[in-house]
């Protein structure tokens, strides 16, 4: 009897962990603030038109056209523009002060971004770096601009 009713809760608790897990995992880091010409949102397979008010999760990657741009702001306060020809990818994202935890991650491939710091940069600037095909960024300020793109081989 109590072995069937250990099995019966175990298994009524795991959908519910999961669903848990997978609405954390889908959660909203930061909202598309602004959208000007050619620009996408690609989750996973699915590549979405980037439009203000389009929720970003963590994984999304941004990507703009020769006349693009956009603004991002996230949950943090943090605010991202990227310029024309950019592709830019939210690689992780944390931001649960109370319980310490504050972290974000981010490659730009190409183009360019400005970034100013929200409150993961002013309370663990240690925990916020933006990484490019030739170079790391870890933030120590409150904001930055970088460009990169191709090089031509010699």
């Amino acid at each position: 009897m109590r072995r069937t009713l250990l099995v019966a809760v175990f298994l009524v608790t795991i959908p519910v962990l999961l669903t848990g897990l997978s609405a954390a995992a889908q959660e909203t880091i930061g909202v598309i603030r602004s959208s000007e010409g050619n620009a996408t949102v690609t989750r996973g397979e699915k590549v979405i038109p980037a439009a203000a008010g389009t929720k970003l999760q963590a994984g999304d990657t941004l990507r703009t056209g020769p006349d693009g741009s956009l603004g991002v702001i996230l949950r943090d306060n943090s605010t991202l523009s990227l310029g024309p020809e950019s592709s830019f990818v939210i690689q992780k994202f944390l931001f649960s002060p109370a319980e310490g935890k504050l972290g974000l991650m981010a490659r730009l491939s190409k183009g360019t971004m400005a970034y100013l710091s929200g409150l993961i940069g002013k309370l663990a600037p240690e925990s916020v770096r933006f990484e490019t095909p030739t170079a790391s960024i870890g933030v120590r300020g409150t904001h930055f601009a970088v460009k990169t793109g191709e090089f031509a081989s010699q």
